[in-house]
């Protein structure tokens, strides 16, 4: 790559003529093959003695926790000699438990970092001197909620006195008309809201590679300009101080590529979302403590509210196209995962910032919601099945992909290992035993299990998977401020509890969703891209009988089968049955609204000053959005706005409406009005429409 070259800054003009783009400085970002690209020749600086010791001790723990449980289901199981089945059995809980080990090691690791090194709030203001931009790619999402949350990040940063070394750019990807037209709008209005000139605005037609192509084609065009781009989310919240630290921290240390803050979830309103938010908020700055340990240079990265310098990223994090056809082919969904890898194989370092505050996010508002964005992040990240093996890779990059495989393939490999004991009472009580095998034996075979020591194994696993909630708990306990936060240790006990609880009743839904998501992917159905839904999580009756159908059914299913066999497994097995029968109610409940001191965060008791005012602009924002046309037609600055944002003309694709054709139609009945005229479009062709000029001119102007 050449050296990064400085393009003179764009000069402010007539707002509705003016196109908001800076002049374009090009970096280019070839796309490569992974398996046959080269290694780049920077070296990554090997591995100190303390992270190698780190790492060691992870992994170590992690093996004799396993190895422990596993014995101890052997004895479990051997009593009368191991079945086939019972084979079967124990290896599922050896990967299941060293699953669960791994993930308890690294969080109990960050109840000892965070135990030994409170957190520090820091109010210094550091220097900084880069120039950044921030980008926000969109793609469907509520043009004034956007507009709102972007508006309160300007004005946090430019309370900082920093605010004329950042640039702003929205990316859109918006394919529905009204939404693309409606974004014109409110950039317009926020552009005169902040009054700053360097606020920029750009609309793909093609959005090709989605989200990962969004950002690749801005390098591109502008890269060249920046030493460093923070990405958000269109959920994305930060304060003007997380950003100067952002951007301090990585000009300090010149061979980052990359640093990563933990997003706190805010404005959660539904019940789901609320045992999100609260779960993230207590449980996530120990879990992040304890990777960010152990990780060091070889971090990873989620894809938003992370700064990243532009130089690492064109030079290494360009992405290739899988082969094969979808799911597992095509532009890589799981991007961020991808992007860090590359970096770190170039040298550069991922790391994370974990007691950073003043980063923020926000969750889908019901379990249904959650699963249809679940669904897109599980084929995304079993695409990384065939980046795995790339040459070059760091060994805790490789394992940052497996851990993300592992997320979704536990979810059937949970549901087998149920399956798998069912079938063994199942056999224990129809199948007639064969007490002398074939061949030689002077004493019979019993077919039985020791349930005593069962019942303590089962305690040790739970206890893996809960003990790090508790620790989380005792962290708030011995800190006074926090425990204040979060409204005494009375009241954060009790919504630890009853976080478990409702945790451990969506768990099996989740898991069954999980394993169809996996047999879809697996049978080639692709995931698509859809919209993410961000208002309450309200679901129709309709709805959550049929999303929920497969989940109860199963439970039916569970349920025979354990009281066929007997009243105590049933009763063993009712923390998954209870879940699964009653998923509708479960369903319906959890996206509901909650009442407001319900899982309560510090956040939602004494709000930052950047939610506070994002929260303020969007309760004051107009509801509703008017059709494209309709709204160019009666706003002629806008109009003329919309039409410098165009692209030059280029050859139509196969695929693209004749904006020809379409005019025509539209001016067939002289008797219609213009609104009439338009409402007889489809979306995909008024956005044809929108994409020409000279078509866009002729339907506006019908009489």
């Amino acid at each position: 790559m050449g050296p990064l070259t400085k393009a003179p800054r764009p000069v402010a003009g007539d707002i509705a003529t003016q196109r908001l783009l800076p002049r374009e400085t090009p970096l280019p970002m070839a796309p490569g093959d992974l398996a046959k690209s080269r290694v780049p020749d920077r070296v990554p600086a090997a591995v100190g003695p303390a992270m190698a010791w780190r790492r060691g001790l992870i992994l170590l723990a992690t093996a004799a926790l396993t190895g422990a449980g596993g014995y101890e289901m052997y004895r479990v199981l051997e009593v009368g000699g191991v079945t086939v089945l019972e084979a079967m059995v124990l290896v599922l809980f050896l990967v299941l438990l060293a699953w669960v080990a791994f993930s308890f090691a690294s969080a109990l690791a960050g109840f000892f970092v965070l135990l030994t090194h409170p957190v520090a709030v820091d109010a210094e203001r550091p220097a900084i001197a880069s120039r950044t931009a921030m980008l926000l790619p969109t793609y469907n999402e509520d043009p004034r909620r956007l507009t709102a949350r972007l508006r309160a990040i300007i004005e946090s940063l430019e309370a900082t006195n920093h605010g004329e070394l950042f640039d702003w750019f929205v990316l859109s990807d918006s394919t529905d008309p009204d939404i693309w037209v409606a974004e014109e709008k409110a950039l317009l209005a926020l552009r005169q809201a902040v009054a700053t000139p360097r606020l920029y605005y750009r609309h793909r037609a093609d959005n090709t590679a989605r989200k990962a192509g969004n950002i690749s084609e801005w390098i591109t065009r502008f890269g060249a300009v920046y030493d460093f781009m923070i990405v958000l989310d269109a959920d994305s919240l930060m304060s003007g101080q997380t950003i100067v630290q952002l951007v301090h921290a990585i000009e300090t240390n010149p061979t980052a590529g990359l640093v990563q803050t933990l997003p706190m979830v805010v404005n959660a309103r539904s019940l789901f979302s609320r045992v999100q938010q609260f779960a993230g908020r207590l449980y996530g700055p120990m879990i992040a403590a304890g990777v960010a340990w152990w990780h060091g240079s070889e971090g990873n990265y989620w894809g938003h509210n992370a700064i990243i310098r532009v130089k690492a990223f064109a030079e290494a994090a360009a992405l290739p196209q899988l082969r094969g056809r979808k799911p597992f082919g095509g532009h890589i969904l799981s991007h961020d995962f991808v992007e860090a890898a590359l970096m770190r194989r170039a040298g550069w370092g991922i790391y994370m910032l974990p007691t950073l505050g003043g980063s923020y996010e926000e969750v889908p508002p019901s379990l249904l919601d959650f699963a249809a964005r679940d669904r897109r992040w599980c084929q995304g990240n079993l695409q990384h099945l065939a980046v795995v093996p790339a040459r070059g890779l760091h060994w805790v990059s490789r394992l940052h992909f497996m851990v993300g495989i592992g997320a979704y393939l536990t979810a059937p490999l949970w549901l087998l290992f149920l399956l798998l004991g069912m079938l063994i009472s199942l056999q224990a009580r129809f199948v007639r035993p064969e007490y002398f095998p074939k061949g030689f034996s002077l004493f019979p075979t019993w077919p039985a299990q020791d349930p005593v020591l069962a019942v303590w194994v089962f305690v040790a696993t739970m206890g893996l998977l809960l003990l790090p909630k508790l620790l989380s708990l005792v962290l708030v306990w011995m800190r006074d401020s926090v425990r204040r936060q979060f409204g005494g240790a009375l009241r954060t006990s009790a919504g630890v509890f009853a976080e478990i609880l409702v945790s451990a009743l969506m768990a099996p839904v989740m898991m069954i969703f999980q394993s169809i998501a996996v047999v879809e992917i697996l049978a080639g159905r692709d995931a698509g891209w859809q919209t993410q839904r961000r208002d309450d999580g309200t679901v129709e009756r309709r709805e959550l009988y049929r999303k929920y159908g497969i989940p109860t059914l199963c439970g039916v299913a569970m349920a025979a089968s354990a009281y066929a066999v007997s009243l105590p497994l049933l009763l063993w097995m009712s923390p998954v049955i209870v879940g699964l029968l009653f998923a509708v109610p479960i369903g319906a409940l959890t996206a509901r609204p909650a009442p407001g001191k319900l899982f309560a965060t510090p956040e939602d008791r004494e709000p930052p000053a950047v939610l506070r005012r994002a929260n303020e602009l969007s309760a004051a924002t107009e509801v509703g959005i008017k059709p494209a046309l309709v709204e160019l037609r009666e706003d002629s600055e806008l109009l003329a706005f919309h039409v410098a944002q165009l692209p030059p003309p280029r050859a139509v694709r196969p695929d693209t409406v004749d904006a020809n054709l379409v005019v025509g139609r539209a001016k067939a009945d002289a008797s219609d009005t213009f609104e009439e005229a338009a409402a007889h479009l489809s979306s995909r062709e008024i956005f044809s429409i929108l994409n020409d000029s000279s078509a866009l001119s002729t339907v506006l102007h019908k009489r």
